[in-house]
């Protein structure tokens, strides 16, 4: 599988067989300015809550692509009035078997509206099993004891983090979660996009390499000779 990372907390994750895009805000992102956010497809998106850098583009996508969106219940019912249809609802501690492998949405400890002011119900991560791997995309949060059991009822193999502090997690709490999921590769995200979530690179390298956690900071690209392996 290879991932892309299209800044703030964006991934695509191409299973070979299905294309899962994440919290899709790129094209309002200074940083992601050379991505042709009119060329991205994919067949799923995953959402974590409605703020606007996790859904900016998020309409767009939906139609172009016919994609299924997959989120809170909330802001299933809010895209059904923004013309998106294909949406799949979930809730916190639901699993459902999609067609790249299963999905399971856990807590996130955040806020959750939409741009325009709508409750988005709760903010949530989620554990996505798919072609033999098992990954964790925890969305926006702080560390939480809730990550325990986590680490207790799934091996993961990747865990997608936030280090940017201020509205989430910093690098410090980052790595505490690293313990409570029991997971060692962690790919970075929700940094360096705003003033407040600006981090010094060489700094949060080394706190994961002190602690034992390989970090990996993705180049923001669309290019498949860019993406990361997993």
């Amino acid at each position: 599988m290879k991932v892309n990372y299209f800044g703030q907390s964006c991934f695509l994750l191409d299973t070979g067989k299905h294309k899962i895009l994440f919290d899709p805000f790129i094209s309002p992102n200074e940083l992601a300015k050379h991505i042709d956010v009119d060329k991205i497809e994919c067949d799923f998106i995953l959402v974590s809550h409605g703020h606007e850098d996790h859904v900016a583009d998020l309409v767009n996508i939906a139609k172009r692509t016919n994609a299924t969106v997959v989120s809170s219940h909330e802001i299933v019912e809010w895209l059904k009035k923004q013309g998106v249809e294909n949406g799949h609802p979930m809730n916190l501690g639901g699993s459902w078997k999609f067609d790249f492998g299963a999905v399971k949405m856990v807590f996130a400890a955040h806020s959750n509206s939409l741009p325009d002011g709508t409750y988005g119900g709760t903010a949530a991560g989620f554990i996505i099993q798919t072609e033999g791997k098992t990954l964790y995309y925890s969305g926006d949060t702080a560390l939480t004891q809730e990550m325990k059991l986590t680490g207790e009822l799934f091996k993961l193999d990747y865990a997608f983090l936030p280090i940017g502090d201020n509205f989430t997690m910093g690098v410090a709490d980052a790595i505490i979660a690293t313990d409570f999921i029991k997971c060692k590769n962690v790919i970075a995200m929700h940094y360096d996009t705003f003033g407040y979530i600006k981090i010094n690179h060489e700094q949060a390298k080394k706190a994961f390499a002190d602690a034992g956690v390989k970090v990996s900071l993705l180049k923001i690209s669309d290019r498949e000779e860019d993406a990361m392996v997993i």
